[in-house]
């Protein structure tokens, strides 16, 4: 009984986790939204964000598709059986997978095999440590593959684009930590949060800023000279312009937490783990002798509810609304123009990092020309006569695609792609050469845009496991951004520039 029980607790912390924004960080993303110029792209990002926070909540599904490496870290009392704890954990996980509440994400290094179950070597990530209270504490962290590529660490002392030298010092560290807000970008889903581990190796670095990601929003750091340097690194990461998706605006970091450990002499690192703004870490505290949940953490305070604003939003921050339906001919793809809001309606397909490769070596499983890719690894059900749903379908990261995407868009007369983040110089020639647009959804808001597709109505390539087949959806008023056009202009390449120009400002010493 007590196994079950425990197993039990285990599932629900895992699908609170995946489908339940904690009550800390709906606040903070509320506090954004407030802040945002109203009428622009960010404030109808943040606005989507909301609605998909709300979206995920109801329909107990998850936030964003991209679930992570489920990482667990757990504190239990002396003589509680942690390998039993451990094969808990692994059953949970296959239930949850199973039940949709996680993506199959295990996938074997060497052979590109999709587990399929979420289990592999070193999948999940469990680590355990020993204390004397007389409880189990299990913690719960899902980081998407997005904002984990834009984690970051520096050794010092290092020399950094726009912000000058970093010494091994208090103030050397202030410049990494905004310069590694700056190199995010959008493609961490900002706005977003900062862990920061200060010394250490390389390896406990990381595990010290991740650990950081652990904390309350709202707590103050004990060290004084960290909690000023939390405050101030907030406060100056908020006028970079970055923004929500890197779209520009005022909300491009809600939370930033620091630690710091010894290190040996020789090695200074400063280690920042990068987290979205779909910030999907709990806790519970759990009954060493019946294995059920006695206490919760992060519920403190108000739990903000969100209202569905997304598509009102969308029509006030337009320069214009395109209608979009493929096949799309060059002619109309000319037409478009940066800041273009395009609503899709019929047929697009998903492709990701697999399909790229497979697609820069074969022929298409099927005609593209005039079609749209959509980089997208959903989370994917199965009825029982065999038809699939799409549960959760937010963009990936499209830079991943860079040295592919210019020559399979021209080979196979695809006119548009659609990820988040941008992409970079070879595909903005292509789009030149090839009449092509970028767009950009918002990222993570997995929910929102499940609603747009309607149905499956095919797949091809599943040996590649679920989130990288490619998948014939049909959509209706599927919404996207236009930020990389035919004409050579590019909403990425400008916010980098102007990003990189206001982080100049910060290079002179501020903290002795």
């Amino acid at each position: 009984m007590y196994l079950e029980t425990l197993e039990k607790s285990i599932y629900d912390l895992i699908t609170e986790t995946s489908t339940n924004l904690p009550k800390d960080v709906r606040r903070a993303v509320s506090k954004a939204k407030a802040a945002e110029n109203a009428g622009t792209r960010a404030a109808m990002s943040l606005d989507t964000i909301a609605t998909n926070i709300q979206m995920a909540d109801d329909n107990v599904s998850p936030i964003c598709q991209d679930t992570g490496m489920p990482t667990f870290k757990i504190k239990t009392p002396i003589g509680v059986n942690q390998l039993e704890i451990k094969a808990a954990i692994r059953r949970a996980i296959v239930t949850a997978t199973k039940n949709s509440k996680l993506r199959p994400n295990a996938v074997d290094s060497l052979t590109g095999e999709n587990s399929g179950d979420n289990l592999g070597e070193g999948v999940p990530v469990v680590k355990f440590e020993q204390w004397e209270k007389d409880y189990i504490e299990m913690k719960l962290i899902l980081k998407g593959g997005g904002c984990e590529n834009k984690n970051i660490q520096y050794s010092l002392p290092a020399e950094l684009e726009g912000i000058g030298r970093a010494g091994r010092d208090l103030d050397g560290i202030r410049k990494c930590i905004l310069h590694s807000v700056y190199q995010a970008q959008g493609q961490g889903c900002s706005a977003g949060f900062i862990g920061v581990g200060i010394g250490g190796d390389r390896a406990s670095g990381y595990d010290l800023a991740k650990e950081q990601l652990f904390r309350s929003v709202d707590d103050v750091n004990p060290h004084a000279q960290l909690a000023e340097l939390e405050e101030y690194i907030v406060e100056k990461a908020n006028t970079l312009g970055i923004g929500t998706m890197g779209f520009g605006g005022e909300a491009t970091l809600l939370g930033c937490k620091i630690g710091v450990m010894h290190r040996i002499p020789a090695s200074f690192f400063v280690s920042v783990a990068y987290n979205c703004w779909a910030y999907r870490r709990l806790a519970i505290n759990i009954d060493p002798t019946t294995g059920g949940i006695n206490e919760w953490q992060y519920q403190e305070g108000e739990k903000v509810e969100f209202k569905e604003e997304a598509d009102k939003s969308a029509e006030e921050a337009a320069t214009r609304i395109v209608e979009l339906r493929a096949p799309i001919s060059e002619e109309e793809i000319r037409k478009l123009q940066v800041g273009d809001v395009v609503k899709i309606s019929g047929k697009m397909y998903t492709g990701r990092d697999a399909i790229h490769k497979y697609l820069s070596d074969h022929d298409a499983p099927l005609d593209l020309n005039g079609q749209i890719i959509y980089h997208c690894g959903p989370v994917v059900s199965k009825d029982d006569e065999g038809n699939y749903h799409i549960k959760a379908a937010g963009p990936t990261t499209s830079i991943r695609e860079e040295p592919y995407q210019g020559d399979i868009m021209k080979k196979f007369g695809i006119r548009a792609v659609m990820g988040k983040g941008g992409m970079g110089p070879k595909t903005l020639a292509a789009l030149n050469e090839h009449g092509g647009v970028y767009l950009n959804a918002i990222g993570g808001a997995a929910q929102y845009y499940a609603d747009c597709i309607k149905g499956v109505e095919g797949v091809d390539l599943m040996q590649f496991g679920i989130p990288e087949a490619m998948w014939h959806l049909r959509v209706e008023d599927f919404t996207a951004v236009v930020t990389m056009d035919s004409h050579g202009n590019s909403l990425h390449a400008d916010v980098d520039k102007s990003s990189l120009e206001k982080l100049a400002q910060y290079s002179d010493r501020v903290f002795k």
